[in-house]
């Protein structure tokens, strides 16, 4: 994939990230029975591609958006070393593009974008049965911390 451009998303690119959000919630339902039925929406897309402490990364292929993330500065909790970190979300590729490393080139623009801030800690959440994203990120060098449970009463 030669012609693949790695670049910070625009708001001109809003209607393609709007159906890759509508991809990941197709995507995580299964996982998780608490998304609510029907159209939703998960970002705030717009505020994170014009936040001083956001970026929006696309891979763009012969013209095409194809891949998204994101990363938001956070202030860290104070017993954690740091005083702040990304927090990673929004990863998505299109299926037909799905399994040429693509997320690889985003996380990598996001690291270099990361570390301009002075950022040294990248944090995401990942359910634990989306094994294929799990490996992609392992791959890239996350570590797995801290698991989620939810009692519903």
């Amino acid at each position: 994939m030669d012609d693949l451009i790695i670049r910070e998303a625009h708001l001109d690119d809003l209607p393609g990230l709007l159906k890759f959000e509508q991809g990941v919630i197709h995507a995580e339902r299964p996982y998780d029975d608490q998304i609510r039925p029907g159209s939703i929406q998960y970002y705030d897309l717009a505020a994170l591609i014009q936040g001083q402490d956001s970026v929006v990364m696309v891979a763009e292929y012969q013209g095409e958006l194809i891949a998204s993330g994101y990363a938001d500065i956070r202030v860290q909790k104070p017993y954690y070393l740091g005083d702040r970190y990304a927090y990673l979300g929004f990863m998505y590729v299109l299926p037909a593009y799905r399994g040429n490393n693509i997320i690889n080139h985003i996380l990598d623009a996001i690291k270099l974008w990361s570390a301009d801030r002075s950022i040294s800690q990248l944090w995401l959440e990942v359910y634990e049965e989306n094994k294929s994203a799990i490996r992609a990120y392992q791959k890239a060098g996350f570590q797995k911390r801290l698991g989620e449970m939810r009692l519903t009463i």
